[in-house]
């Protein structure tokens, strides 16, 4: 009757970390079905209430407002690692939701407090073993707190949100490191999880040779053998190497001494004889809601770099998911081999959506605009739940299933509600549809008895809450594309934003605030709204800056 009984998130395939194997699961569950069936019947009737009982959400009568995000502020101050960052103990997930509504935060209210959680959070991770020393990138996560000993599998979605929240620092801070940190992962990604179509591949593995973390250790040895005694002292003193080693025998690079320059040369020296040894297979699958994800982090490191090449990346990348992940026009969830299957479920539509309108507003192409808003228009009558609101993770044209849920946690990837509550409030300023911010606001609603309960859990939502709460500005800059207005406005952490950029007002249809919008003096014009209504048109940076409150 195909009820779950039992249930769990991950199951090794031999015992670790006091983790059973997959293999001593089953065994178990053979032995209780065949003598302790009727426990197990009880059990499968309580799981299955509680499965429906986590989707039945109420809305909350409460007015939403700056206290809820005070509050849970004050709850990340209290489980913050304040010696290794992060926000609990091991093993040690990267948090990139928390880290990006800590950093809004800061923006608002100029708490230092906020800034230093995600600053000594983020040098932590880029200083430790999770990081990829040689190669760039964020392995999935850190078996123990201080970030040394990853579980060695590299996943799209950590790398295109831990990306994103080091490209936000770097433009809140300007400090090159977090540039450094950015640059290096998305540099990863193009070398490794980009298809030569434009897709981008979902994970690499953790194991090479069938031992894990093998493809990225070295022995002292190993190191003085290819760089020569004097540098490879210099590089081991900088990576924590030892004949000891700090992971079974071997050494994790991570960064535990600081020199008067970085041993950048024999950085390149040593990636590229690692290149050398047999790499860890690489899956061939395209998920179209984690190139979602990696598609928004490429138009924005596009713009906030003023990068023509991550630019193109991201278009060849949406039009890659247009043409090849679709269905008599609804999203497919999958594509491998050169075949795309499987409905799209919520975090597909949501992400992608979210992915093209960041697209839009960093390229000014109206096209990627008009499929953001077909997707929001396809998710809102095919997920979205009438009665009690709220999306679905199904679509109504999905196989029946034993519970229609609905997911709401931010977990390692932000949830599909989320993801399409903030999509939403920023269509809802682009397009002017009121209709977008009415369903948004449900969600917000619908999730801040349980934001309240655990905030670390509601990164992404509270993210959207901070937007919604906050005055918006919706800036239009008139002229040739990468004009000096333009630049100021990426060169500048402004999360509470939309940007249109046009050189004409011919889609004015489209896009209400282009409406009546001329350049003046034939030069690039910058309009700064809120709430539809703009202040007075301005040509300079300072004028800019001005209304944009960077001066």
């Amino acid at each position: 009757d195909k009820i779950p009984f039992f249930g769990g998130t991950y199951f090794p395939p031999v015992d670790r970390f006091r983790m059973p194997s997959f293999q001593k699961v089953l065994a178990a569950i053979v032995e209780s079905w065949q003598t302790r069936r009727d426990e197990l019947m009880n059990s499968a009737n309580e799981v299955l209430s509680e499965m429906r009982g986590v989707s039945n959400l109420e809305i909350s009568p409460d007015e939403l407002n700056f206290e809820q995000t005070d509050a849970a502020f004050t709850d990340f101050v209290k489980y913050f690692d304040k010696i290794n960052g992060g926000f609990g103990g091991a093993p040690e997930f990267p948090p990139p939701t928390a880290l990006e509504f800590l950093l809004r935060y800061w923006k608002r209210t100029g708490n230092e407090n906020a800034l230093e959680m995600v600053r000594k959070t983020c040098e932590q991770m880029a200083h430790g073993g999770i990081y990829d020393q040689l190669g760039g990138g964020f392995h999935r996560y850190s078996t123990d707190a201080s970030w040394l000993v990853p579980h060695f599998e590299k996943m799209l979605y950590d790398n295109a949100q831990l990306a994103r929240i080091y490209l936000h620092l770097f433009q809140a801070t300007k400090d090159e490191f977090y540039k450094r940190i950015a640059v290096e992962t998305l540099e990863y990604v193009r070398r490794e999880m980009l298809d030569e179509s434009g897709g981008f591949y979902s994970a690499q593995d953790a194991d090479s040779e069938g031992v894990e973390g093998k493809f990225f250790v070295w022995t002292a040895q190993e190191i003085e053998e290819v760089l020569g005694t004097e540098e490879a002292q210099v590089f081991n003193n900088y990576y924590d190497v030892s004949e000891a080693g700090n992971f079974e025998e071997s050494n994790i690079l991570n960064v535990k001494n600081s020199v008067p320059e970085t041993p950048e040369k024999s950085r390149k020296i040593l990636f590229e004889e690692r290149e050398k040894r047999i790499n860890p297979f690489r899956g061939g699958k395209v998920l179209t809601a984690w190139n979602g994800l990696m598609l928004a982090t490429f138009a924005q490191a596009g713009a906030i770099l003023n990068s023509d090449e991550y630019l193109q990346i991201a278009k060849r990348n949406a039009d890659f998911i247009i043409e090849n992940m679709q269905s008599d026009g609804f999203l497919l969830r999958t594509w491998k081999d050169g075949k795309a299957k499987l409905n799209g479920y919520l975090e597909d539509y949501a992400n992608f959506a979210d992915g093209l309108t960041e697209l839009f507003q960093v390229s000014g192409e109206v096209k990627y605009l008009v499929e953001a808003k077909r997707l929001a228009d396809l998710m809102i009558s095919e997920f979205w739940d009438e009665p009690s609101g709220g999306f679905y993770f199904t679509a109504k044209n999905h196989e029946k299933l034993l519970i229609r849920s609905k997911d709401f946690y931010d977990n390692a990837t932000p949830s599909g509600n989320s993801v399409a509550a903030d999509v939403l409030l920023k269509l809802a300023k682009i397009t002017g549809e009121a209709n977008y911010e009415k369903l948004a606001e449900t969600i917000l609603r619908l999730v801040l008895p349980q934001a309240r309960r655990y905030p670390q859990g509601f990164g992404r939502v509270l993210s959207a809450l901070e937007f919604y709460l906050a005055m918006t500005k919706e800036i239009v800059i008139l002229g040739e594309k990468g004009n000096d207005l333009e630049r100021e406005i990426w060169s500048n952490y402004l999360p509470n934003k939309v940007v249109v950029l046009a050189e004409t007002n011919e889609n004015a249809k489209i896009i209400p605030l282009l409406e009546n919008r001329k350049p003046i003096g034939g030069k690039p014009t910058a309009y700064v709204c809120e709430n539809f209504v703009c202040r007075k048109p301005n040509t300079s940076l300072e004028d800019l800056r001005g209304q944009l409150f960077l001066v």
